[in-house]
């Protein structure tokens, strides 16, 4: 087992490598690994990000602050975490290799999935560099203003995507993906607001260029959106914070001060599996209080074991 680190980081998206900027620049001994499965990798372009006023790829974003982390002396692995668990005073991580890593402190940066709509793989891929499928309205709402925009989740997600959505345009269509669950209240709030809510579920999405056809059950022609929203849910990637103890909330996210600290000494929790707001520069101030908490935590350790 591999036990010389003073800090082992899970996840390589905007909060766990902010993290382990920090961590470094702390003169920390700080591992980051990762599946390769970073939310922000599917992201064509954001313009969210400060400093990047012409917007920044997903992957190119990832790269830069990789190699910023590894300058400063971080290191950064790519291998599947399968457990995590503790041993006395030390976390630890198994991979699917069958490697084990430990540390005196851990930060948990494994995000989330979101629940896509249903294209082949390739096809979606596609629909996400040419921005007909988006995932994020706040991220991306701007750069569809007067768009044709459809919304597809019938539900209160989707209606409150939708609702924010109808401030940057004013063709919102709302779309059941397979039956309409708004209550009384959601629909005279999005018919007041102007939003189509479509009746009738949804049969298939076909891509046509940089626009999406939606098939409704029961009606031969499509109706062509500029971009679709999937309102589908998420899930968070929580498995190996509730093993080491850590609660969740009834939306699977740990508590909001989890950046700060948790129930479990010495751990800590950053970005998307984080209740608030899933956006990148939030899960980057999450990385640098999560860094400096845990710098502090292993510096009183260390005043408590001298020499250690």
């Amino acid at each position: 087992m591999s036990s010389h680190w003073d800090c082992l980081v899970v996840g390589a998206g905007p909060g766990g490598l902010s993290a382990a900027l920090y961590l470094a620049r702390f003169l920390r001994r700080v591992l980051v690994l990762h599946d390769g499965a970073s939310r922000t990798l599917r992201v064509s372009k954001t313009h969210n990000v400060p400093g990047f006023p012409d917007g920044v790829a997903g992957p190119e974003l990832i790269e830069r602050m990789t190699g910023h982390a590894m300058r400063f002396g971080a290191r950064v692995r790519e291998a599947e975490v399968l457990s995590a668990s503790r041993s006395g005073d030390r976390f630890v991580l198994e991979t699917r290799n069958g490697e084990r890593f430990s540390a005196p402190a851990l930060i948990l940066a494994t995000g989330l999935f979101m629940n896509q709509i249903p294209l082949p793989r390739d096809v979606h891929e596609a629909a996400m560099r040419a921005g007909v499928v988006r995932y994020c309205p706040i991220c991306d709402g701007y750069e569809h203003r007067y768009k044709r925009i459809a919304v597809v989740g019938c539900d209160e997600q989707g209606a409150n995507e939708a609702l924010f959505l109808r401030g940057y345009s004013s063709d919102i269509t709302l779309v059941p993906r397979a039956f309409d669950e708004l209550d009384a209240q959601e629909r005279g709030e999005l018919e007041r607001a102007g939003i189509t809510i479509v009746e009738r579920a949804v049969h298939r999405f076909e891509l046509h260029g940089n626009t999406m056809h939606v098939y409704l059950q029961g009606l031969a022609e499509p109706r062509e959106f500029d971009v679709v929203y999937p309102a589908l849910g998420t899930r968070q990637r929580t498995q190996f914070a509730q093993s080491l103890g850590v609660a969740v909330n009834d939306k699977g996210a740990v508590d909001a001060r989890a950046p700060y600290g948790t129930a479990v000494p010495g751990l800590y929790c950053v970005g998307d599996i984080v209740d608030g707001l899933d956006q990148v520069s939030v899960a980057m101030g999450h990385g640098a209080v999560a860094a400096t908490r845990a710098h502090n935590y292993l510096r009183a350790m260390e005043a408590e074991s001298p020499g250690t």
